[in-house]
This record gives structure tokens, C-alpha cells and sequence, in this order.
């Protein structure tokens, strides 16, 4: 069973429809959509500041989402895909973003609506990214603008298949 912990008088708020994988690690101020996933071993920690999360957003396995005291939060729009062993630091990532395994990103950055980070990249503190483009790096930079129709199409595929996958895990539960 996921650990969920309460400190300094926040406990999470957890959306209807959502999966918790048994080891993941949800603390204090956080508040999750619905139709959610959290995976193995993600922690999302809001000891310090909030963490709010949009509907059918997936945090893939070994993510660690935190933030920085008094100094910024985590806002997580809809239809987002965070991938594998992600840093997300106090960020903002806007609707129908993808961010790719093992990126990191930083403290009071913008990921825009539709915009994608390769596997990889670590976006600086401060950057702002334009929707719908790809950045890749590290630091990461920009590369191209990636086509708004596209783009969408592949991250609702994505943010889709995870809520697949994670009723596979549900309907395991179930039987024992």
C-alpha cells in the first residue's frame, strides 16, 4: 500500500480514479486529479510547499517531485507525462506536456502546454519554455518547434496508456 503521510497539518488529497503503486510516497501538501497514476518508488513530497497535480497526469517509476521552502511550488497540468527517474524541483508544467526519463527540471521553470523534454535534459531554474517546442540537453536548449496537433495527440497517447496500465495493476488488487 502507498505510504501517504500527513506533516504540518497537510494531509495529500487524492483524486477519484487514481492508481497508487504499493511503494510509492506521497507526503503533505498534495493534491492529485483524478484519473491518476503514481508508479514504484515515485515520491512526491510536499513537506515544504505545495504540489498540485491536473487530471490524468502519470509520474512515472523513481520520480522524486519536491519543492523549495518558501520559495516555489509544483503545478502539474492535465494530461501530463512524467517519465521514468524525473527530478521535477518546485516547476510548472503546463497542460499536454511530456517530460522525458531521467530529465531534471528546476526550481520556478515553465514547461509550456504541449512542449517536450528529451530523456536527459536538465532545464536551469527560471527557464521558460514556449509551448508546444523540444528541448534537449544539459543544460537543455532549445531545438525545433514541434507541431501543436501532433504533439498533443502523442502525449494524450501517452497520459492514455497509463491510465491502461495502471487498471491492469487495479484489477491484480482486486483479486487478492
Amino acid at each position: 500500500m502507498a505510504l501517504i503521510k500527513s506533516v504540518r497539518g497537510f494531509t495529500p488529497k487524492i483524486g477519484e480514479n487514481c492508481y497508487l503503486a504499493d511503494n510509492c510516497t506521497i507526503i503533505g501538501d498534495v493534491t492529485i486529479g483524478k484519473d491518476c497514476s503514481i508508479w514504484f518508488n515515485a515520491v512526491l513530497r510536499g513537506d515544504v510547499n505545495p504540489i498540485k497535480i491536473g487530471d490524468r497526469v502519470n509520474i512515472q517509476d523513481g520520480t522524486i517531485i519536491h519543492t523549495l521552502y518558501q520559495k516555489s511550488v509544483v503545478e502539474i497540468g492535465n494530461d501530463v507525462s512524467i517519465g521514468h527517474n524525473v527530478t521535477l524541483h518546485g516547476a510548472c508544467v503546463k497542460n499536454n506536456a511530456l517530460i522525458g526519463m531521467g530529465s531534471t527540471i528546476l526550481d520556478n521553470a515553465v514547461v509550456g502546454e504541449g512542449a517536450i523534454v528529451a530523456a536527459g535534459a536538465l532545464i536551469l531554474a527560471n527557464t521558460i519554455i514556449e509551448p508546444n517546442t523540444l528541448w534537449a540537453g544539459v543544460p537543455a536548449k532549445f531545438i525545433k518547434k514541434v507541431d501543436d496537433r501532433q504533439s498533443k495527440e502523442l502525449n494524450k497517447k501517452i497520459a492514455n496508456g497509463y491510465l491502461m496500465y495502471s487498471s491492469w495493476f487495479k484489477e491484480e488488487d482486486n483479486k487478492e
